[in-house]
């Protein structure tokens, strides 16, 4: 069997390297080009004509549904969107439109989106059936891009992908890379994101934040206590106390605790 030929495309090298990483170990499939934007991407599936082309939803110069539209017909590859998370992404997943692999990508997940892309390309016309289907995923993608914030965090667990509604998450706390979900009823969640990525994706009249590296729900704020140094304990409606930051505090005091 001809290995899958697959072409990369992430802005951020350690991604791309990632990936490379996996596909290593995936029996006949094989990179043989990666871009760090979106232009790049689009020249080098023309140049290259891979079989599946990995998409990040989010680069520079062109996003990846920019990317597919730039392809012409006669050399557009499968393509499948690789991203942290993104609401339009998780819609076009919900309606299978199109392929979506959540970051960090499972080497299992990636398995079966290189077997789906190789049973697809035994088809006489799979070109014109991935036209069809990225067309209306686009068209669901763009008319959703316009509700603004996130409505649901897609989260993995094992083999599993939750959507967790943001109006349920109390707090988001970061460790390193890592950020910890707290919903409202105590469930816990992990997802590999920078706190200030998704600080910018919240609705900034729900979510405040507490400090450096804490956003809570202001919904679910019970009250606010006088802390040491002039910074605050918050006390959340699901039992959680967590502390404001002192420059975060006398953000607090003007803009929530006073009248």
């Amino acid at each position: 069997m001809t290995a899958l030929r697959i072409l990369i495309a992430d802005d951020e090298r350690p991604a791309r390297e990632y990936l490379k990483k996996l596909i290593s170990k995936i029996d006949d499939a094989e990179v043989v080009g990666e871009a760090e934007n979106g232009l790049d991407a689009a020249d080098a599936i023309k140049v290259l004509q891979p079989d599946l082309a990995l998409l990040d939803l989010q680069m520079p110069e062109l996003t990846g549904l920019e990317v597919v539209k730039k392809v012409p017909e006669e050399k557009m590859p499968l393509f499948a969107f690789v991203t942290a998370f993104d609401d339009y992404a998780v819609q076009a997943f919900e309606l299978n439109a199109i392929d979506y692999l959540l970051k960090p990508v499972d080497l299992a997940r990636l398995r079966e989106t290189i077997t789906r892309a190789a049973q697809r390309l035994e088809t006489s016309d799979w070109r014109d059936v991935e036209r069809k289907r990225l067309e209306a995923a686009t068209d669901t993608l763009e008319n959703t891009s316009a509700e603004g914030f996130l409505k649901r965090i897609p989260v993995r667990m094992r083999e599993d992908i939750y959507l967790v509604p943001v109006d349920e998450i109390a707090s988001v706390v970061a460790d390193g890379e890592l950020l910890y979900i707290t919903t409202a009823d105590r469930t816990k969640y992990t997802i590999n994101y920078r706190l200030k990525d998704l600080e910018a994706r919240l609705d900034p009249d729900v979510f405040i934040r507490l400090s450096r590296g804490a956003l809570a729900n202001l919904k679910m704020v019970e009250r606010i206590s006088p802390f040491a140094g002039g910074t605050y304990i918050i006390y959340l409606t699901n039992g959680q106390e967590l502390t404001s930051s002192r420059l975060q505090s006398k953000l607090l005091r003007t803009q929530l605790l006073k009248i």
